[in-house]
């Protein structure tokens, strides 16, 4: 009788250990709970393989200082804390979690602070060992302004500063550093004795850094161009205020990023890049990748690496020699491409901003 006490006493103790969870049991207490295992590390060459500093200067954050977070799905935490501090596994209820790591917290706009992460979702099974490879990617935002001689000669008093909904940095002229943000909208203003004054507005994503030329025309001649590279993806454009990029040459091409605010407007150069094609008339969809099944439009957008509907401009494609050079269906490596287009501007078309009628263009 006292031995059947002993066992149904340690039965019952174990049973409430189980009740805890499996991240608290070790040894033979974490099979008999139907337990697994859960690794990670980071992907081979951390966050050094395919960075390019392009002359910024920043140091390569020591992964062992990363933070790192294992959550389960239900949103409890199993570690909270540097990777370098962490164990090398953890055990856990069957399930679903998240593995996160980033090099450090990041709140509000600030100069030199690229942040980095990664963060990969693991399906534990019982008595089975699941891992996390963590390939880091810079996570936030940055834009860097080159401010030309002709700015600060036409408005020797006025200031400038980008602002996101987070907050907003002061950028003088003389600044070289990229300014970094959380992904999403940015805005460029000029500040001086009349107030300030918005001179555009970027989405930038994650991992994407944007730099802006700003200079000054007396004259009101000027242009705006934009190319993309890749890695930590560099986007370069030229901003002149006064004038410009008015459409009436290749030169003063109209972004495609402004293409809504010249709607209306009849035998305008346009430029872009071609992102898609298979547009739905309402909704967001957009096809991205071949094949494409319509040849009598496109999409084009101000960055090449843009997919949302929502960021893109529709294009027109008439029988003929334009739709022979740039539909999608026989031409998909047209994507990623740049193209200027000169033709008349719509407010939709496939219920986005368009461009109908062209008349002419160049593919690059």
């Amino acid at each position: 009788m006292r031995y059947r006490f002993i066992s149904y006493f340690l039965r019952l103790s174990l049973a409430a250990v189980v009740v805890a969870g499996c991240e608290e049991l070790l040894g033979p207490a974490a099979g008999e709970a139907g337990c697994g295992v859960i690794t990670w590390s980071f992907a081979p060459g951390g966050i050094n393989a395919g960075m390019e500093t392009r002359g910024e200067s920043f140091s390569i954050p020591d992964t062992n200082a990363f933070l790192l977070t294992i959550t389960s799905s239900a949103g409890k935490v199993l570690y909270d804390g540097t990777y370098g501090a962490s164990p090398t596994s953890i055990m856990a209820d069957p399930g679903s979690y998240t593995v996160s790591v980033k090099s450090e917290e990041f709140a509000v706009p600030a100069f030199s602070r690229p942040q980095f992460g990664a963060e990969e979702v693991v399906v534990v099974k019982k008595g089975e060992t699941s891992r996390a490879v963590l390939h880091c990617t810079q996570i936030n935002a940055g834009i860097r302004l080159k401010v030309a001689p002709s700015f600060t000669s036409a408005y020797p008093s006025a200031s400038l500063k980008v602002k996101s909904a987070d907050g907003s940095l002061p950028y003088p002229a003389s600044e070289t550093r990229v300014a970094y943000f959380k992904p999403g909208a940015v805005t460029v203003q000029k500040s001086d004795s009349g107030g300030d004054e918005t001179l555009f507005s970027r989405n930038i994503p994650a991992q994407h850094i944007l730099t802006v030329t700003i200079s000054a025309s007396a004259s009101g001649g000027g242009g705006m161009s934009l190319q993309v590279d890749t890695a930590r993806v560099w986007t370069g454009e030229e901003f002149k205020i006064g004038g410009g990029n008015d459409g009436g040459t290749v030169s003063s091409a109209i972004s495609a990023a402004d293409v809504a605010s010249h709607a209306g407007e009849t035998a305008v150069w346009v430029y872009g890049f071609i992102v898609g094609g298979d547009l739905s008339s309402s909704g967001s969809r957009m096809n991205t990748e071949p094949p494409f099944s319509s040849d009598t439009h496109m999409a084009i957008s101000y960055r090449s690496s843009v997919t949302e509907k929502a960021s893109c401009v529709s294009v027109e494609l008439k029988k003929g020699d334009l739709r022979d050079q740039l539909n999608l269906v026989s031409h998909p490596d047209n994507l990623g491409r740049q193209v200027f287009l000169k033709g008349d501007i719509v407010s939709s078309y496939y219920g986005l901003p368009g461009l109908k009628n062209i008349t002419e263009w160049i593919l690059r």
